[in-house]
Parts: C-alpha cells; structure tokens; sequence
C-alpha cells in the first residue's frame, strides 16, 4: 500500500499540480481525494450534471463528446497530468459535455466537493494550488479549442488557400 502511495506522491510531484508543493503537502492531497477507475467506453460525467468533483487523470485518456442527440463530436481529450470537470464544479452549471474513458483501466484522482470544502479550510496553500492549475487547464482547453475553430474557419472560408 505504501509503494502505491508513494508512486502516486511522485507522479503527482512530477506534475503543475504540485509543482509548488512539497512531497509532505502532496501526500496530504491523498487524504482529500480518492482514486477511482473506469474501462473503455465507461462514461465518467454525463451531459447535464452538476459537477459535484473534479477529476485528474493519472493514467489513461478521457475523451469529452458533445451530443446534438443526432451524433456525438469529439470537442477535446484529457490526458495524463490534466485535469478535467472543472468548468460545472466551479460554476455549478449543467456539463456540456460527456466525458468517456478511450482505455481500460482509467486511473483518476477524484476531489468531491465536499472534500474540496473541507481541504479550503484545512489546507488554503493545497487549495490555492488547485486552483492555479484549474485555471491553467481551463486556459489549456480553451486555446485548443480556438485553434480548432480557427483551423474550421479557415477550411470553410478560405478555400484553396494553404
């Protein structure tokens, strides 16, 4: 047990998550959260949620979809060291998306709300760590997606031009 916590310290410790934190303050992450597992095609978080935690991917991949209810769209992946859910967590608005584990054996740290509440009040020098790199990830997505954008303008409005 205590060589899994360990590698996950060091796994953590190698990430922006932690990168401020001391290898004591990121074993202390580990009391506030819960690793949780998921296999491909298992759905993490589902359209229309309330994001009641936030996840960081630690293995695997997770693809976020967006359903018109005709087809589904890739909009985006969260790979490992990111994190993901959160835009609802933090705004406690429906999710726009779903997100789906692509490979078995998807290795997740969870943070419930809950626990985020109580690690506010415990530990504000973890807390405001989680919160640079929330900001970081949503910064992350949202410039992907404007290249994404970008790239689909210019395919549909410039033609021929390369």
């Amino acid at each position: 047990m205590q060589e899994k916590v360990d590698d996950l310290v060091k796994f953590l410790s190698e990430h922006g998550l932690c990168a401020a934190l001391t290898s004591k303050e990121v074993e202390k992450i580990l009391e506030f959260t819960e690793e949780v597992y998921f296999d491909r095609g298992q759905v993490v978080m589902e359209v229309g949620d309330v994001g009641e935690a936030l996840f960081f991917v630690v293995e695997g991949e997770i693809v976020l979809i967006y359903d018109s209810g005709a087809m589904e769209t890739e909009v985006g992946r969260r790979r490992q060291g990111e994190f993901m859910g959160e835009m609802s967590f933090f705004d406690r608005r429906p999710r726009l998306t779903r997100m789906r584990a692509t490979r078995d054996h998807t290795r997740l740290l969870k943070l419930s709300r809950r626990m985020y509440e109580r690690m506010r009040v415990e530990e504000p020098f973890i807390t405001v760590n989680f919160l640079e790199y929330a900001i970081v990830s949503l910064d992350h997505l949202i410039r992907e997606m404007s290249t994404d954008v970008a790239v689909l303008t210019d395919y549909y409005f410039a033609p021929g031009k390369k």
